[in-house]
C-alpha cells in the first residue's frame, strides 16, 4: 500500500513538473478535470481522446456555457408543465469539442438515480437532442420543479420539438428527455447494444420476425432501467434475465407489469405502457423469453 501511494505521488510530481500534458480538449473545447470541482460538474466518459474507456473526467457549468449554444422554446417537453425557453449545447456539438473518438456514434446520458437514456446516431440525426444549461435564461438551481415533484438539474436533456421518426407495432418512438443528469458516456452503439441484441448473441430463433420486433421495443424502452452485464440502465433491480424468466414462465405478470407497473408493486416509479397490444406483448414476450431458455452470458 506503501509503495502505491508512493507510485502515485511520484507520478503526480512529474505532471506538475510537466513530464506529462494537462488533461484538456483543443483550444476551442472545455477543460477536462480529473475530479469533480463542484456538484454541478458534468462528468463525462467513454471513447475520448487522451483517456481510458469509462474513465471519468469532470467538465464545470461555467466551461460549457463557453461552448456554442442554441436557444429555442419547446412546448412538448413533459418535464415542464407549459412552455419553457431552453439554452444549450446539441450533443453531436459537444461529442466534436470533447474529442469522441469516430467510432462514439452514441451518447448515453446517465441519471442520478441511474436511469440511462440512449441517443444512438439516428435518434441525433431525427431529433436533435441538446444537454440543457439555461431555462427560461436561468442556471439549474432556479429551474422549475419537473413533473415529478424532483429538481431538473444538474442537467437535463430536451429537443426544440419532437416527432416520432418510427413506430414498432404499438410502440413509437418515444422522447429521450432525462432529468438529473450526471453523467454523460460516449460509446460505440454496436459494443453497448451487443449485451442485448438476440442476433449478436446468437440466440435461438434470432431471425424470427416477431423477437426482433420485441427487441426493437426492449432497446428503446426497458433498456433506459434495466440492464444487462454492464450496459443499460440500473434503476429498477429487475434484471433482463428475471425479465426473461417471467415472459417465459408466467406471461400474465409480464403483462401486468410492461402495462400497468404499480399493478405489480404499488411504489413502482416505472412509466406505464397501456397502448401495448396484444401483438407487442407477444413480440416483447418472444424477445425476453431468449434470455431465461438460453441461459444467455
Amino acid at each position: 500500500m506503501v509503495l502505491t501511494r508512493l507510485a502515485a505521488m511520484s507520478v503526480m510530481g512529474l505532471y506538475l513538473l510537466g513530464a506529462f500534458p494537462l488533461r484538456t480538449r483543443p483550444a476551442a473545447g472545455p477543460k477536462l478535470h480529473w475530479k469533480r470541482m463542484s456538484a454541478s460538474d458534468l462528468e463525462v466518459a467513454g471513447l475520448l481522446s487522451g483517456a481510458h474507456t469509462n474513465e471519468a473526467m469532470f467538465v464545470p457549468y461555467d466551461e460549457l456555457l463557453t461552448l456554442p449554444q442554441e436557444t429555442f422554446t419547446v412546448s412538448d417537453d413533459p418535464n415542464f408543465a407549459g412552455p419553457v425557453t431552453i439554452g444549450g449545447v446539441p450533443l453531436e456539438s459537444l461529442a466534436k469539442v470533447l474529442g469522441a473518438s469516430s467510432e462514439a456514434t452514441m451518447i448515453t446520458a446517465v441519471s442520478n438515480d441511474a436511469y440511462a437514456a440512449h441517443y444512438p446516431p439516428e435518434y441525433l440525426k431525427a431529433h436533435h437532442a441538446v444537454l440543457v444549461l439555461r431555462v427560461n435564461g436561468k442556471p439549474p438551481a432556479q429551474w422549475p420543479l419537473g413533473a415529478s415533484g424532483m429538481p431538473l438539474g444538474p442537467y437535463m436533456i430536451s429537443h426544440p420539438s419532437f416527432k416520432p421518426s418510427f413506430q414498432v407495432l404499438a410502440h413509437q418512438d418515444e422522447p429521450q428527455v432525462p432529468w438529473g443528469v450526471v453523467r454523460l458516456e460516449f460509446v460505440n452503439p454496436e459494443e453497448v447494444y451487443a449485451q442485448i441484441d438476440p442476433v449478436k448473441l446468437r440466440l435461438l430463433h434470432d431471425q424470427d420476425p416477431m423477437v426482433l420486433q420485441g427487441y426493437a421495443i426492449a432497446r428503446q424502452n426497458c433498456f433506459r432501467c434495466h440492464g444487462r452485464t454492464d450496459e443499460g440502465g440500473t434503476k429498477s433491480s429487475k434484471t433482463w434475465e428475471e425479465l426473461g424468466r417471467r415472459a417465459a414462465t408466467d406471461p400474465q405478470w409480464f403483462d401486468d407489469y410492461v402495462r400497468n407497473p404499480k399493478k405489480i408493486d404499488p411504489a413502482s416509479e416505472m412509466y406505464p405502457n397501456p397502448e401495448y397490444d396484444v401483438e407487442t406483448m407477444k413480440a416483447l414476450r418472444s424477445y425476453f423469453s431468449l434470455f431465461a431458455k438460453q441461459g444467455a452470458q
